[in-house]
């Protein structure tokens, strides 16, 4: 099938073209119409399945059948639950509304930079706003936002959103929108709270359900090394030096452990940057700016990174700490084998977190192989750890999550009391 057959407008073709899209993806073919129509849409997307062109496309083309308004007030609102999601999103729709005959202004907000360029920019309005919850109840709060003629609203991620706790931040900004409008809700996984929150807002929706294409199945190779929690800094090392690995994404469970992880890598020359929630704005931009650079080998990562992040051609992800759950792992790995392009994920498991490692596996319907890499055989066992043994985190298994200070504890024991 062909983007002409979808009933999307010449310029909006022209903007396909120029981004080389061939045909559109199963998402795109089914949601791309179902907006059109004005439908309300409940969608199953996985990451890199094209969701953001399924509805930026057609809201884009019903923004230009309605004459805009001076000033300038927000009728698209899509909300997403990271800043680099945001920042992807925004710019994937500027880049397709491109070529529109009325140029639509699109404004990207999110927190952890300051507040006053982002009001200063929403000075004259918007039509559109790509926006993380916080910072835009923040907006709205200095009238610096109003959403009163939003008439699409988006929630992208919308199993992340809830699980990042914006569950109240999204109740308070529903008051904010208009009783009648258009929602489109996509999600990977669907929970309760989110079929719940599905049920709230969306009134006959269509339902989507958008299988990853054969011909689009990742090529990635899953790798499960066991290896005492202590010795993992240790094993990761042996594993860039040896294998000549060039770019190399780890994910650990907490920030204190991506600082320690990435300390100790850079005292053995390994140009290591440790990426979460608390560094500014502006390092998390350079950081990544340099990764897909090629100018920093490592990365060592929070979950803040495992969605909305696309780095073209990134060889190995390492789950240093295991996540939380198996959609967890799902986009953690999802990070390599991008684009056709082949991958590898690395697990390292130890004795204590190797139950878990099969919860995953039975979820995700894969075994396997439990390896071993010589000079670093595990010594642990799980039912016979030595007093005072700090196991490794791994992040908590769902509805079992450590505290903060087990969290910095374990981290420490992990990856600081042990020579790289």
């Amino acid at each position: 099938m062909s983007f002409s057959f979808l009933g999307l407008s010449p310029a909006l073709l022209r903007a396909v073209s120029a981004r080389a899209y061939l045909s559109p993806t199963a998402i795109q073919a089914a949601a791309i119409p179902a907006v059109l129509q004005g439908c309300d849409v409940l969608a199953s997307a996985q990451t890199g399945s094209g969701k953001t062109a399924a509805f930026a496309l057609p809201l884009l083309q019903l923004l230009q059948q309605a004459p805009g308004e001076k000033p300038r007030r927000v009728r698209l609102l899509v909300l997403v639950p990271t800043r680099e999601l945001a920042a992807q999103v925004g710019q994937e729709i500027r880049s397709l509304g491109q070529h529109l005959p009325q140029a639509l202004k699109v404004a990207i907000v999110f927190g952890g930079v300051s507040i006053n360029p982002q009001m200063m920019n929403l000075r004259g309005g918007a039509d559109i706003v790509v926006a993380t919850p916080g910072r835009l109840l923040d907006l709205a709060g200095h009238n610096a936002v109003i959403l009163s003629g939003v008439t699409a609203l988006v929630l992208d991620e919308a199993d992340r959103l809830l699980d990042l706790g914006f569950a109240d931040e999204l109740h308070r900004i529903l008051a904010l929108l208009p009783a009648r409008r258009q929602n489109l809700f996509f999600s990977a996984t669907f929970p309760p709270p989110v079929q719940a929150l599905a049920t709230q807002l969306l009134r006959e929706p269509v339902h989507i359900d958008a299988p990853a294409e054969p011909e689009g199945e990742p090529d990635i190779t899953q790798r499960a090394i066991a290896v005492d929690g202590g010795r993992r800094t240790q094993l990761l090392r042996h594993l860039i030096t040896q294998n000549t690995w060039r770019r190399v994404l780890v994910f650990v469970a907490t920030k204190h452990a991506a600082e320690i992880v990435a300390d100790k890598l850079r005292k053995v020359r390994i140009y290591a940057e440790p990426f979460h929630g608390e560094l500014s704005q502006g390092k998390r931009t350079q950081v990544l700016a340099d990764f897909k650079a090629s100018r920093l080998k490592v990365v060592v990562a929070t979950d803040v990174a495992s969605r909305g992040i696309d780095i073209a051609q990134l060889p190995v992800v390492v789950n240093y700490d295991l996540p939380r759950s198996a959609q967890d792992y799902l986009h953690r790995i999802g990070r390599t084998g991008r684009a056709g392009e082949s991958g590898l994920a690395v697990s390292f498991v130890s004795a204590d977190t190797e139950a878990h490692f099969r919860l995953i596996e039975k979820r995700q319907g894969v075994t396997l192989a439990l390896e071993q890499v010589e000079g670093f055989e595990p010594q642990q066992a799980a039912s016979g750890a030595p007093p005072g043994y700090a196991a490794p985190s791994t992040g908590g298994i769902k509805g079992k999550r450590p505290s903060k200070k087990d969290k910095l504890r374990a981290a420490a024991a992990a990856a600081g009391d042990n020579p790289p």
